[in-house]
């Protein structure tokens, strides 16, 4: 069990990636950039020392939707106070402003972060949303040379946009070995000190008068939701919207019976995409097939799991029957597994017998285990693709584009750890935030193929979100044909942010339009 939780926490730490054709490495933007800064002549404890309150400014262009946009992107650091007024820590952003915008004042702000807990918001800011992209191929492959482009389908053109490091991910540092670890890292301390945080990023950049959104991806789910009521009831801060991509379970229990039945959906979607379903099935789109799993999901699987060793003899061999068929498994398989197939053998088991597993955050990537035997993978096979191209990816960027000048380490997974999970109610958060702002709206973006944070139970999560049915024309979801960073595949990246558009569009209320029920 230790080894399975170690691979568990070190998987949750990752948050995104993107899909884009082989390019250079240099910078193709036009930019006004400041004077690099000498190194120091003799590397010292200054040289790996973060400044708590900096920035460096500088100007650019992107090609978004064939309109060409000037922005400004400011990379700094800024702190956060204990109630002294003591800087404990100081966290490193990026923020690009558009700025041939004259009236901020309806121009939105999205501010995104990512998961872990424990990694920076490199993934959705090279890989999605931000103005720059890495190199990897349409479908998400890592390629060489390393490197960045532009981004065409950034959102810059609709909003300005704020990626925040969390304490000790990225560049953000504690200013200490005195500072107390449990103001930062725990699900509810989390949140409490990044929102006053924002409260003074606002301030400091004259954006109260903006739309906001907050985006997170994975636990960064978890943290913006958690934020939405935060911001509102201690910063008086309201927004317009709240965007989850591949959510986790927001603190909403779904034990036992549910929790092992929703992943068939997912299964189906993995087994079709590696052609391993019957072919009546696998000769259908798979868009076709999964309104029929999650039907029988909810109105058959579900009833008989919770039936246990007491389900009917017949009927169990007829649930197996349609699991096997719904998931590329053997039907002897499930039945040893009393119909409560893990998604660790899962990933183990589809494709044994062709000597590969797949992968958890992203199943379309296969790996090669020690040995075809056993009940787990021995790697994640999607990390190995995607680390070593990021990696060089945001420190070529950070670095030499952006001109922000250190010796710090970039830390892709920073030492949060341990982390306090109690009382981690922030799918209600979200809920008591959407009910008491009317202007509130959340859309979840979900890849069929993420094994880790499955399209399914976002879907059941959005559901328990609004058990009256009251909220329901504010909660939206959309579906794509990737993984855990959805935008990894070339045609998501378009189409998720064409979504996000969509989305912040039609959440910005008319002039005038109050906001009451």
């Amino acid at each position: 069990m230790k080894a399975f939780y170690s691979r568990l926490t070190f998987s949750w730490l990752l948050a995104g990636v993107i899909g884009l054709q082989q390019l250079p490495v240099q910078a193709q933007s036009k930019s006004t950039k400041p004077p690099i800064a000498p190194l120091p002549e003799k590397t010292g404890v200054l040289s790996v020392t973060l400044n708590p309150d900096t920035t460096v400014t500088s100007s650019h262009e992107v090609t978004v939707k064939g309109q060409r946009i000037p922005y400004k992107a400011i990379a700094g650091t800024q702190p956060v106070w204990d109630a002294e007024g003591k800087a404990i820590a100081g966290l490193f952003y990026t923020y690009y402003e558009r700025t041939d915008v004259k009236d901020r004042s309806t121009r939105p702000l999205v501010i995104s972060f990512n998961g872990g807990p424990g990694t920076p918001s490199v993934w959705m800011q090279i890989a999605y949303t931000g103005p720059r992209l890495l190199n990897i191929d349409d479908e998400g492959y890592p390629v060489q040379p390393y490197g960045i482009r532009e981004n065409p389908q950034s959102i810059l053109d609709i909003a300005d946009i704020l990626y925040v490091d969390p304490a000790n991910t990225g560049f953000s540092r504690l200013t200490g070995k005195d500072v107390p670890r449990e103001k930062f890292f725990g699900v509810n301390a989390d949140v409490k000190y990044l929102a006053e945080w924002i409260n003074t990023f606002v301030t400091r950049h004259n954006r109260w008068a903006s739309p906001k959104y907050l985006i997170g991806e994975s636990y960064g789910t978890t943290r913006v939701s958690g934020l939405a009521l935060e911001l509102q009831n201690a910063q008086w801060m309201y927004l317009n919207g709240v965007i989850l991509v591949s959510p986790t379970e927001l603190g909403i229990k779904r034990n036992g019976p549910v929790s092992a039945a929703l992943r068939l959906p997912y299964f189906t979607a993995t087994a079709w995409y590696h052609k391993a379903l019957p072919p009546a099935l696998q000769q259908k789109d798979l868009n076709d097939i999964l309104p029929e799993v999650e039907n029988f999901t909810i109105q058959e699987l579900i009833p008989a799991i919770s039936m246990g060793g007491f389900l009917d003899e017949q009927k169990r061999k007829s649930i197996a029957a349609k699991m096997a068929y719904y998931s590329g498994l053997s039907e002897k398989v499930i039945q040893q597994h009393n119909l409560t197939v893990s998604t660790g053998f899962f990933w183990k088991e589809l494709l044994r017998d062709k000597g590969y597993t797949v992968g958890r955050l992203d199943s379309r990537y296969r790996g090669i285990d020690k040995e075809d035997a056993g009940d787990y993978p021995d790697y994640n096979a999607e990390l190995t693709s995607w680390l070593h191209a990021f990696t060089p990816a945001i420190n070529i960027y950070l670095r030499e584009e952006l001109q922000f000048r250190t010796d710090l380490k970039y830390l892709m997974f920073g030492p949060v750890h341990p982390w306090n999970n109690e009382n981690d109610h922030t799918g209600e958060n979200l809920r008591d935030a959407m009910a008491s702002n009317p202007y509130l709206h959340v859309m979840i973006q979900s890849g069929y193929y993420d094994g880790a944070c499955d399209y399914f139970n976002a879907k059941y999560s959005m559901w328990q979100l609004d058990p009256g049915g009251r909220l329901k024309d504010r909660l939206s979801w959309r579906g794509y044909r990737s993984g855990h960073m959805m935008y990894l595949r070339k045609d998501d990246l378009t189409t998720g942010n064409d979504d996000i558009r969509a989305f912040i569009r039609a959440s910005v209320p008319k002039a005038g339009q109050p906001a009451k029920y």
